[in-house]
């Protein structure tokens, strides 16, 4: 090694300074790893800019599909920040209140006051706040003061809690306002233990022995056939024209559906191996309902009305080929959910993708069902000049 003042040949390793000029040559061993910790830094940065922008490219191309799907073009540059900013900010209870009484005849608002930029929705973080501490005070009444009274509470509780939350998003993001949380908790409890029983109906006719392949995908179309048939009785009950309620319909009969499953698996699998894995079952049930049973059937309802549009929902609608498209995209989901690709569920990897390409669904029916209003507004304005 030579010194980088005079060009000494120095033994770096027993001298600190240059023997000749005296300079320190640790002080330059640090500016070169300095020098390289700072160009793998950059390196690094750089690397992680180029995944992001891979993964929007891919979000962006993946949206522009789906858009072509529900008729329209272009993708969807989509700000998740944005959408779900007002969750952090401070609420008062009368605004939650405001909320909570639309849907009615007085609180409706016209169509074309209906706004058509992008929901900020938020209740839904607090009713899940709700819910959570619930279930945390009565595993304490359960495990910790050992009173058995409290575990049904527990089960329905911490069963309940993710897709009731996630069915209150769906309702503050149905900007149209003209569904109310009365008819919503009817779909969610009412509707979600029809479409339970219209699944158990369906699988005595169909019955499914092992989870395999074949049995995956009879399960992922019996069960989103058994929701469907009760979304369409509520679509044909309220006839809504908006694509914004289709999603709000489903989502609540799935959420309902959702729910009460998990129930009753937490239940079953209690009795069978213990408190242990009946706890598992509720956290692993729970975090995953984000991208099953509510999303699903939400957007089987979005497809439905986006295909009947204004008409009364007829027979050639359920064959009509857009809606089948978009009804085999749940389908599909659910399927593969349910198949041995145990592979795949290294760091629930095959889980997290499946719930991505679900809500990508969601969003673009979201997007598609603004710029159906936008249009609606347009028409009415055109009418009245």
């Amino acid at each position: 090694m030579f010194c980088y003042n005079c060009g000494l040949q120095v033994d770096f390793e027993e001298n600190n300074f240059c023997p000749s000029c005296g300079i320190n040559l640790n002080r330059h061993n640090e500016g070169l790893e300095n020098g390289s910790n700072e160009e793998s830094s950059a390196s690094m940065e750089q690397s992680a800019r180029s995944i992001t922008n891979q993964m929007r490219g891919t979000f962006l191309h993946a949206t522009e599909k789906i858009n072509g799907m529900v008729g329209e073009q272009g993708n969807i540059d989509l700000n998740l920040r944005d959408i779900f900013s007002a969750v952090f900010k401070k609420h008062t209870q009368e605004e939650g209140e405001i909320l909570f009484i639309s849907g009615t005849r007085v609180t409706t608002p016209m169509e074309s006051e209906i706004s058509t930029s992008w929901p900020k929705p938020w209740l839904f973080s607090r009713v899940f706040l709700a819910l959570a501490i619930t279930y945390i005070l009565l595993y304490v009444c359960t495990f910790m003061f050992q009173n058995i009274n409290a575990l049904p509470g527990l089960i329905m509780v911490g069963s309940f809690a993710v897709p009731f939350s996630l069915l209150i998003f769906f309702w503050e993001t149905n900007v149209p306002r003209n569904i109310s949380i009365y008819e919503i908790a009817k779909m969610f409890f009412v509707g979600g233990t029809a479409s339970l029983v219209t699944t158990l109906f369906l699988f005595s006719v169909f019955p499914v022995y092992e989870l395999d392949y074949t049995g995956a995908v009879v399960v992922g179309v019996v069960e989103e056939i058994g929701k469907l048939i009760v979304v369409v009785y509520f679509i044909k009950k309220l006839n809504p024209k908006f694509i914004l309620n289709g999603l709000l319909i489903g989502a609540a009969i799935g959420a309902g559906f959702g729910a009460f499953e998990s129930a009753g698996y937490a239940f079953q699998f209690g009795i069978a191996y213990g408190d242990q894995v009946m706890m598992s079952v509720i956290f692993e049930r729970a975090w995953t309902s984000i991208g099953t049973h509510v999303i699903w059937t939400a957007i089987a309802g979005a497809a439905l009305v986006y295909v009947k549009g204004n008409n009364p929902l007829a027979n050639d609608h359920f064959t009509d080929s857009k809606f089948i498209k978009l009804f085999a995209v749940p389908v599909i989901l659910h399927a593969v959910w349910d198949m041995p690709l145990y592979s795949l569920h290294n760091f629930n990897f095959l889980y997290i993708m499946l719930i991505i390409v679900g809500w990508i669904f969601v969003f673009t029916f979201i997007s598609t069902g603004l710029k159906q209003i936008g249009r609606l507004n347009v028409e009415d304005v055109n009418r009245a000049g």
